[in-house]
């Protein structure tokens, strides 16, 4: 059974209320060669506001990643339903985005030639004009204008998950789904981007559903975090509320009791299924 810990008092927030993605009794399993199955996630139920920051923490193999796929329509459940404003999700769509931990760019196009691939895609009756100021204001909210015309093996690993973001957000989904979106970066390049990911998001809110290793980065950007049990047959095991108001401050948070208690809470989970 789900337990949620509950940190702060009276959290009314708009996001905490709608039910814009529903989880409903989850169950992805995997056929086995000897004509079984594997059940990787279990029963999983979960519901997400429509401005809300989630983030998904558990070790390697409890289904993170599968769920991503599911909700980003790339899997497909073995059971259960997942919901986007009431709409059953069964494909990809324009209204969920990706952030890939592996870049996924494309080489042969300048770092504004793979955030433009989203516009022309996405935003097929949007004129040549609208286009080219979409892309320069995107360069410019997460500050690669100076590196337009780069190609990705002109540039670094923070600079290139920059761009997948961009171009993640700059068909204004609704929903921003990201795959352990620092994990291959350096400690003071994820330590930037959070912050400036972080602040993108304070001032275009989205639901964001993010997969991580690291407890810190999901205290500092998230308002919930969702602990996984161990696979196989994963669900979730908590839920805890992030009690700290947006904008966040990095190092006040980390200086308070709370902080520290919320964090000794995942480690002492997390350890419990190691």
């Amino acid at each position: 059974m789900t337990r949620t810990i509950t940190r702060s008092e009276n959290r009314t927030n708009g996001s905490q209320q709608n039910d814009f993605l529903v989880i409903e009794n989850l169950v992805k399993a995997f056929p086995k060669p000897d004509g079984g199955q594997v059940v990787i996630l279990n029963g999983v139920d979960l519901k997400i506001g429509e401005q809300e920051y989630i983030s998904v923490i558990g070790h390697s193999g409890c289904g993170k990643s599968t769920m991503l796929r599911i909700i980003a329509g790339l899997d497909k459940p073995t059971s259960g339903l997942v919901t986007l404003e009431g709409k059953a999700i069964r494909k990809p769509g324009s209204d969920r985005m990706m952030v890939f931990q592996s870049y996924a760019l494309l080489p042969w196009l300048t770092v504004r030639g793979n955030i433009r691939l989203a516009v022309d895609e996405v935003l097929k009756n949007a004129s040549n004009t609208e286009k080219v100021n979409l892309v320069n204001e995107h360069l410019a909210m997460v500050n690669l204008t100076a590196a337009a015309d780069r190609y990705p093996d002109e540039i670094s690993g923070g600079m290139k998950q920059r761009v997948g973001i961009a171009r993640a957000l700059i068909t204004r989904p609704k929903m921003l789904l990201m795959d352990e979106p620092f994990g291959a970066l350096d400690a003071l390049t994820k330590r930037k981007l959070q912050t400036q990911v972080l602040e993108i998001w304070e001032s275009h809110r989205q639901a964001v559903m993010m997969i991580t290793h690291d407890v810190d980065e999901a205290i500092y950007m998230s308002d919930r975090i969702i602990l996984m049990t161990n696979g196989p047959e994963a669900t979730i095991g908590e839920i805890l509320d992030v009690p700290f108001p947006h904008p966040r401050d990095r190092h006040a948070i980390q200086e308070s009791k709370e902080y520290n208690d919320l964090r000794l809470h995942a480690l002492d989970f997390l350890e419990r299924y190691q």
